[in-house]
């Protein structure tokens, strides 16, 4: 499987994110944001956390303008593989490629800590490493990851199986604890939490590698 990791002035966590893909058996590019085109034969494309320029404006807003953004759109469109975390996330929401909108924590403040999440669906190849209700150990990192949605969109959401995690107990507003949603074609994952910090025992837990290692293998295999 073939992964190409895009980094925006700021991203922070690319590095972290291609670690995590390539100990899951994967070939990892790098791609700048300012780049037009996908490598040849990307099955993958991660956006990593951190703090794309911009997010003063609207987190992720600047960023779906960038060069990369319409390889990344056209890539998503004709079903490939795209993993946004953190930062990501927020900016596949601005692309359109997944629904809803992320705002400011409840309380306004900044999370760092490890979050216990629920795995709300194992039918994604996103997902599949791990059982339905199962509860694993994810750090979070966000000031802005209070997850909102219509409920027209929730009901579209709970109706396709597409909530991916969910977090338990409740640690920042995002409307029925949403940590990570899918997209139609479940090809497409958006997620706060960070699974790539842990994906390592040196990095003190090891519940996200199930996440790289299903997502290969899914790909590997499709």
């Amino acid at each position: 499987m073939k992964a190409a990791v895009i980094t925006f002035p700021g991203s922070n966590c690319d590095r972290d994110l291609a670690v995590a893909l390539e100990q899951a058996g994967a070939q990892v590019a790098r791609v700048w944001h300012k780049d037009d085109a996908l490598p040849q034969g990307t099955d993958l494309v991660a956006v990593p956390g951190g703090f794309s320029f911009g997010d003063y404006l609207r987190c992720g807003a600047i960023a779906a303008q960038s060069p990369i953004a319409g390889a990344l759109r056209r890539h998503a469109e004709r079903g490939g593989y795209v993993l946004g975390i953190c930062n990501g996330f927020q900016v596949l929401t601005e692309l359109g490629l997944l629904p809803g909108a992320l705002m400011r924590n409840t309380g306004l403040t900044f999370l760092c800590r490890t979050a216990m999440l629920e795995v709300a669906t194992s039918d994604s190849d996103f997902t599949a490493g791990y059982e339905k209700g199962q509860r694993i150990a994810i750090p979070v990192a966000h000031h802005d990851g209070n997850y909102q949605v219509t409920p027209e969109g929730l009901a579209a959401l709970r109706d396709g199986d597409r909530i991916a995690f969910t977090y338990g107990p409740a640690i920042n507003g995002s409307v029925a604890d949403i940590a990570g949603v899918l997209s139609e074609n479940r090809r497409v994952l958006g997620m706060m939490p960070h699974p790539e910090r842990a994906a390592d025992p040196a990095l003190g837990g090891t519940d996200g590698a199930a996440l790289f290692r299903s997502l290969v293998n899914g790909a590997v295999n499709a």
